[in-house]
């Protein structure tokens, strides 16, 4: 089954339309309970009809391309204005007011700065 360009899963419907950037679990189990079809159904064994319900609930929102466009717009208007969430955007630091001496591993990358020693050790002959 495709939903706006990508493949869903053979998982149960309400974790395999989490499969879509836009939509978590708990949109995903709303989405069930609109077209009145089991969350606990899996995805290929849907029949036409109700693929075709979920296309319609799911065409009316905002998802993927769309949806990763206007993430990506409201950062760069953060940036441009220069605010403070825009400059830790930019220096690709955490927004939201975590701190930095330690963590922030999963934004930065997993840097290890610290060393045993300063000296690169040499080969003994």
């Amino acid at each position: 089954m495709r939903i706006s360009g990508i493949t869903i899963p053979n998982k149960r419907l309400a974790f395999a339309l989490t499969a879509l950037y836009g939509i978590g679990p708990s949109r995903a189990r709303s989405i069930c309970t609109q077209t009145k079809i089991d969350p606990t159904k899996m995805a290929e064994t849907l029949t036409p009809e109700e693929e075709n319900e979920i296309r319609r609930v799911v065409e009316h929102l905002k998802l993927e391309g769309d949806l990763k466009r206007e993430v990506a717009g409201n950062i760069k208007r953060l940036k441009d204005i220069g605010a403070y969430r825009g400059t830790r955007h930019s220096k690709r630091l955490p927004t939201r007011g975590q701190r930095t001496k330690t963590n922030s591993r999963t934004l930065r990358g997993n840097v290890r700065k610290t060393m045993g020693s300063g000296r690169r050790k040499t080969e003994k002959t």
